[in-house]
């Protein structure tokens, strides 16, 4: 006997919305599918134990019938749950989806779970269940129904417990229709089911094989499989899933060629991660998962993290900021959280307690593993860190309760390539460097002004990644480090300077006259200072948090207006200085104070365009009239 009906008096109005909002993720009807046969299939097994028996789910492409087929050999279904189950709770779960979501942020929902069954609407124009229930003496039931809002049921013939899906897919929808294009969906979002799934496409029979000209076997009635055709065949007898993913072990069960396959599978990658966190919480909530530390490139500007959230072994979505810190999308990783709600906005994830209890533990595990490793393998931990310090540093900016677990495992890296930590680089530079903490963006070519420092036994930190501008005044003014400072080399000379009463009896006025003269520069500052290095006449410092203003307004491609302003320092223990003050022929004296002022600009920054083209024309005739006088 054949019954019809109305789905639900208000399904005319839900299913274009739901084809609506989920129109950008449309393939994920084949996840529901499958997820609704893995279910099947778990509740058989928790029902009768362990028979033995091979339960699976299989997907079925055949292109010739325009079908998409998904069977399971779960617990089925008589007529009566067929009609709770899918007449009636599926569009309850639709109508809460339709209150909650009638706007048009379409990135409102990160799951769509609960929507289920009725996702098929999306690419096929007719549906049709075909299923026997495990009861003893059940009866087959066919349900089918065109647009999701009338449906027909009748008595089947089906004789093997399970169910079968079958979905018509429309004309605009055929891409479902090629195996390649399945085999993709699935493996993103059933990688790592519960339940073996294994595609089969129909328009490649096993019983199919191709001539080979070159062939040897006897008897060509027989068929065999030549190439392509036989790892087609040996893929087709595998499911496309892993059932136990390494994520659910406990992690002393797990080798370390485990850990880098599962990232190599996981992220389609030749390459290794340096170090990972097993994620493995069954109190106070439910948490499973490993993420990864890559190789982050120096200034991660398009550093490509990627955390793969999962609910049960279903693949979700990437990158869910809301449930994972946004400092930890750098890395990369799976996070499994069964008790994560997903059918909700993410507004409300963003508020929701649980999700911020959990987001606080995967913080701390993080934090626990580098501090672990700094702790115990200290000299590994140090050969991680030039990859690893940007994510760290970016970290402690972004979540001061990070910075709080980690301070004590941050290091400095300095120009002789130690790595020291805070405390480390005070104890060394005690009595040279009070409460500062001296560096060098550009190693190389800030050389001479690092010789300096180093020279006189002071250590000075690399800080050269886009982040460590951030990060040097987080630690200043947020970092709850007692008014310390980052000065770089060409930014103060209080590190240099000695105690002497030598060359104080030059004249500042007349000094910083003669220069500003020379140069063309009434603005110019001039200082009089004892610097250590008697032969070194002269140095530029510029201000240091006036530069960081310049620097960090243009790596944001803005352009304040900020005047580039040095302060000279002149050395009053060299005899360069005071033979430049005594000399009487202006020209070459000028002359000379043109000179001395780009080598001192040279060992910070060189020197472009016309400046290095007058500077060329002045060496030249520096070394004429020297020539000269010889």
């Amino acid at each position: 006997m054949e019954t019809k009906g109305n789905i639900s008096i208000h399904a005319q109005n839900i299913m274009p919305v739901i084809k609506r909002w989920l129109y950008s993720d449309k393939d994920i009807f084949i996840r529901e599918m499958v997820s609704n046969g893995c279910d099947a299939v778990t509740k058989y097994k928790m029902l009768k134990g362990d028979t033995g028996e091979d339960l699976r789910v299989t997907v079925t492409v055949d292109k010739a019938a325009g079908e998409l087929r998904f069977t399971d050999n779960g617990i089925g279904m008589t007529a009566e749950e067929v009609e709770k189950y899918i007449n009636q709770v599926a569009f309850s779960s639709a109508e809460e989806f339709l209150k909650n979501y009638t706007g048009d942020d379409k990135g409102g929902i990160i799951g769509h779970f609960g929507l289920g069954f009725y996702s098929a609407f999306m690419a096929a124009d007719k549906v049709s269940i075909d299923t026997l229930s495990w009861q003893e003496g059940a009866t087959p039931v066919i349900w089918e129904s065109e647009d999701g809002m009338a449906f027909a049921m009748r008595d089947g013939g089906r004789t093997e417990r399970g169910t079968t899906v079958t979905l018509h897919i429309m004309e605009e929808e055929k891409e479902f229709l090629e195996s390649f294009r399945v085999r993709e969906v699935l493996e993103r979002y059933c990688g790592y089911m519960a339940v073996p799934i294994y595609l089969e496409d129909l328009s490649k029979p096993a019983e199919e094989h191709h001539h080979d000209e070159n062939c040897n076997c006897e008897d060509e009635s027989e068929p065999h499989v030549h190439g392509t055709d036989e790892e087609e065949a040996k893929e087709a007898a595998k499911p496309i899933n892993d059932v136990h993913p390494l994520w659910l072990k406990a992690p002393k069960d797990c080798t370390d060629d485990e850990y880098k396959e599962t990232y190599r599978k996981l992220f389609h990658t030749f390459e290794e991660p340096l170090f990972w966190v097993h994620l493995n919480v069954d109190y106070p909530f439910n948490l499973k998962g490993i993420l990864y530390f890559p190789r982050i490139k120096r200034d991660f500007g398009g550093q490509d993290g990627q955390i793969k959230l999962f609910n049960r072994q279903v693949f979700v979505a990437d990158n869910i900021k809301e449930v994972i810190p946004e400092f930890l999308m750098l890395l990369k990783g799976v996070i499994d959280c069964p008790d994560l709600p997903l059918n909700v906005s993410r507004s409300f994830l963003q508020n929701d307690g649980y999700v911020k209890k959990l987001s606080a533990h995967i913080t701390k595990k993080v934090a626990d593993k580098l501090n672990g490793l700094f702790n115990t393998e200290r000299r590994q931990y140090e050969t991680y860190w030039d990859d690893i310090h940007p994510f760290v540093k970016y970290g402690c900016v972004r979540d001061a309760k990070f910075y709080d677990m980690v301070k004590p495992s941050l290091l400095l890296k300095t120009t002789k390539g130690e790595y020291l930590t805070l405390d480390e680089y005070k104890t060394r530079n005690e009595g040279k460097a009070e409460k500062k903490v001296y560096y060098t963006t550009e190693p190389n070519r800030q050389a001479a002004a690092v010789a300096l420092y180093t020279d006189r036994g002071m250590d000075v930190a690399v800080m050269d990644t886009l982040i460590d501008m951030n990060f040097m005044s987080f630690m200043e003014f947020g970092g709850g480090n007692d008014g310390l400072q980052f000065v770089r080399v060409d930014a103060d000379v209080s590190g240099l300077t000695e105690d002497s009463e030598e060359g104080k009896d030059l004249d500042q006025a007349q000094l910083e006259k003669m220069f500003r003269d020379a140069l063309n520069d009434q603005e110019l500052t001039v200082k009089l200072e004892a610097l250590a290095d008697h032969d070194l006449p002269m140095m530029l410092t510029e201000e240091e948090q006036l530069r960081r203003y310049k620097e960090m307004s243009a790596m944001y491609g803005q352009d304040f207006g900020f005047p580039t302003k040095y302060t000279l320092v002149l050395n009053r223990l060299c005899p360069t200085v005071r033979g430049l003050a005594a000399m009487e022929d202006e020209e070459a004296q000028a002359l000379l104070c043109r000179q001395l002022f780009d080598l001192a600009r040279m060992a910070s920054r060189p020197l472009e365009a016309a400046d290095l083209k007058d500077f060329l024309e002045r060496s030249n005739k520096l070394v004429a009239l020297l020539a000269q006088k010889a």
